[in-house]
């Protein structure tokens, strides 16, 4: 196994076959963030959502997905351009990956996945032969990657450091800022009639951490998303009452 992956992969103590999974998916993750960094991507974007919340900020949880966005509004941007640095950086711990581009569903969001061959990626890096040969042959390791590339403004952003052995400066958006976003998620995300336990979860996290709500940031969410209008100011009375509403 790479000395690099190998010292990657003993933070976390993995033991089990979702242990590794699990594991693989956030080594995967940051190093795809450095490759992010070498060409200059958060130059233009900032990094938040959960995996952020985990890697740069303690959260205790497991997130699979890459969530970033632009500094300003770009309609021309494309995720395409970042494709060959992340590759090469991955390829250069040993890792093989495809990354193919999503229809976009929205016209403001680029998408694109990150997959790799699981079994394989197990043998290739000198993971257990006996847990390799437990995975099915056609099974997948698949990370998602999201842009908003027109996205309302008012977060603030700090630059964090990846840890060696991957070095890379991150631009992150602040914990107040995240948390905002949170909020806002908990109060108007879509899925049907089901409830993320995820995001209570995280909201307990934030009030356990006493991180403040970034009201100017989830204010112009909330207008963007047509969900508070008018020249009245958003309040911490307001996010209250409609959080005991929603809840």
């Amino acid at each position: 196994m790479s000395s690099v992956i190998e010292s990657l992969l003993k933070k976390y103590n993995p033991v089990t076959l979702r242990d590794y999974e699990n594991a693989l998916k956030e080594v995967i993750q940051e190093i795809t963030l450095a490759g992010l960094a070498r060409s200059q991507f958060f130059d233009k974007a900032a990094f938040y959502g959960g995996t952020a919340l985990r890697i740069f900020y303690g959260l205790p949880r497991f997130s699979e997905d890459l969530d970033f966005t632009l500094l300003s509004s770009q309609g021309d941007f494309t995720l395409k351009n970042y494709f060959s640095s992340v590759s090469t950086t991955l390829g250069s711990f040993g890792l093989s990956v495809e990354i193919e581009d999503v229809e976009k569903s929205s016209k403001t969001i680029e998408s694109a996945f990150l997959k790799t061959n699981t079994k394989m990626l197990f043998l290739n890096i000198g993971i257990s032969s006996e847990l390799a040969n437990r995975i099915q042959s056609n099974q997948k390791l698949s990370i998602k990657f999201e842009v908003d590339t027109a996205p309302p403004l008012g977060f603030e952003t700090e630059v964090k450091v990846l840890l060696p052995p991957i070095t890379a400066s991150i631009k992150v958006l602040k914990p107040s800022s995240l948390f905002a976003g949170k909020v806002h998620a908990i109060l108007f995300r879509e899925w049907k009639k089901r409830v993320k336990g995820r995001d209570f979860y995280d909201l307990l996290w934030y009030l356990g951490q006493r991180v403040p709500v970034k009201l100017i940031y989830l204010e112009n969410k909330m207008r963007d998303g047509g969900q508070w209008s008018g020249n009245q100011q958003l309040k911490k009375e307001d996010v209250l009452m409609l959080l005991e509403d929603k809840i």
